[in-house]
């Protein structure tokens, strides 16, 4: 039978958890990419953040991203990359530190908005993002963009990767995700991302903004915590997979 991953960015939106869109997400997905508190969130809803996912059996991961909550962490900096790797480390580290205080641990780390974009082609940048984990740990799965150099840069750097598609983001020809400055670089509806993630699932590809086919070959499918509708659309992904004969099941777990 074949298995995928879930992940859904998580901790970024204070409203989400208080009105219960978070918790209605964990339903569906199997690993959490919890926000630092640099981008977004605080240690009060990393903590919550966590809980949540503890409660759902779901895996923790770190989410770090730019220091820029004006813009949410989406918009390109140019950083020195001893400074990405010092922002990365302190991120880590943080939300470890909470989830430890949580009773588990954090087993993947994956890279928030603009700092994952670019780290897509960006060496020096994808190399920083490494040695900021490394400094934390190098017992943890990195989480990168299927097919781009970064996921070389993280197995370089001796690390246990994952690549990922997105369910609810458009592609460009070239594998990369749609800029989100166009109107249609989000899918907001759920059969259509549940379409895109059981093409991911079964036959390894995305449809371009061209209409053409991308290959992806995947470990776990992300949808956007933030994108409108986001409950109903892991919902439908989940629910489609399963009904495909896909396990949907978390690929890392602490102690695993």
């Amino acid at each position: 039978m074949k298995e995928m991953d879930l992940n859904c960015d998580m901790g970024e939106l204070p409203e989400a958890i208080a009105d219960g869109t978070q918790e209605a997400l964990l339903r569906s997905i199997t690993s959490a990419n919890v926000a630092c508190g640099v981008h977004a969130g605080d240690e009060k809803t990393m903590r919550v953040t966590i809980e949540q996912a503890l409660r759902w059996k779901v895996a923790i991961g770190a989410h770090p991203g730019y220091p820029d909550r004006a813009n949410f962490g989406r918009l390109e900096l140019k950083l020195p990359a001893t400074a990405v790797a010092d922002s990365v480390h302190e991120q880590v580290k943080a939300l470890a530190e909470i989830a430890a205080a949580c009773g588990t641990k954090v087993v993947h780390v994956k890279p928030h908005g603009a700092l994952y974009n670019q780290a897509v082609r960006n060496r020096e940048l994808a190399e920083a993002i490494a040695k900021g984990v490394a400094r934390w740990k190098r017992d943890v799965v990195l989480v990168g963009l299927a097919g781009s150099p970064m996921l070389d840069v993280f197995r370089e750097a001796g690390f246990a990767v994952a690549a990922e598609a997105f369910a609810d983001r458009r592609y460009e020809p070239d594998g990369t995700l749609r800029s989100r400055k166009f109107q249609d670089a989000l899918i907001r509806n759920p059969e259509e991302a549940a379409w895109q993630a059981l093409g991911i699932a079964e036959r390894g590809v995305v449809i371009a903004s061209d209409g053409s086919e991308v290959a992806v070959d995947v470990q776990t499918i992300c949808i956007h915590g933030d994108t409108p509708g986001a409950p109903e659309i892991a919902a439908t992904v989940a629910r489609t997979l399963r009904e495909a004969g896909v396990a949907v099941t978390a690929l890392f777990r602490a102690g695993e």
